[in-house]
């Protein structure tokens, strides 16, 4: 097994034991496989998501997740899609913290949204057997007659 990955065994179709790295011995047709996590940082990009501003301006903003998992065996049996979990999840709550700003607030204040999105995330994927590092806007796209406008002004 390599190092870092871990192995979740299953007896007779119930959970057993987890295997870290090194050799072991799995019974065949008794003990299988159930399954194999990744315990390095995983990247995930989200596409666009579209967003209403407070003051009614409509962006999309794009995000990328980093995440690890810290209990393979809470991430294997507490949650059926995580990745859509965590997707949906991020969408919501950004949804709620943008429309609390207003365009010029969202496009200066992305540390903070980031911050605010990975504390709620972290707390969220906990109980999964999951850890958000880091949340980034990687893009906040206004809508095309304020682009239009910006580089008429400049």
């Amino acid at each position: 097994m390599r190092q870092s990955e871990v192995y979740l065994i299953e007896r007779l179709g119930k959970y057993h034991r987890k295997l870290e790295s090194g050799i072991h011995v799995v019974i065949p047709f008794i003990e299988r496989v159930a399954s194999k996590k990744p315990l390095r940082e995983m990247v995930v990009d989200f596409p666009p998501q579209a967003m209403i501003t407070k003051d009614n301006v409509s962006i999309e903003i794009d995000t990328v997740v980093f995440y690890q998992i810290t209990d393979p065996v809470r991430h294997e049996y507490e949650i059926a899609n995580p990745l859509s979990a965590i997707s949906n999840l991020s969408a919501t709550t950004l949804r709620n913290l943008v429309g609390e700003l207003d365009l010029d607030e969202t496009l200066t204040s992305r540390d903070t949204v980031n911050s605010k999105l990975r504390t709620v995330l972290d707390q969220a994927t906990d109980k999964w057997g999951m850890k958000v590092n880091r949340v980034e806007i990687r893009n906040i796209i206004p809508p095309t007659d304020i682009q239009i406008y910006v580089t008429q002004i400049t």
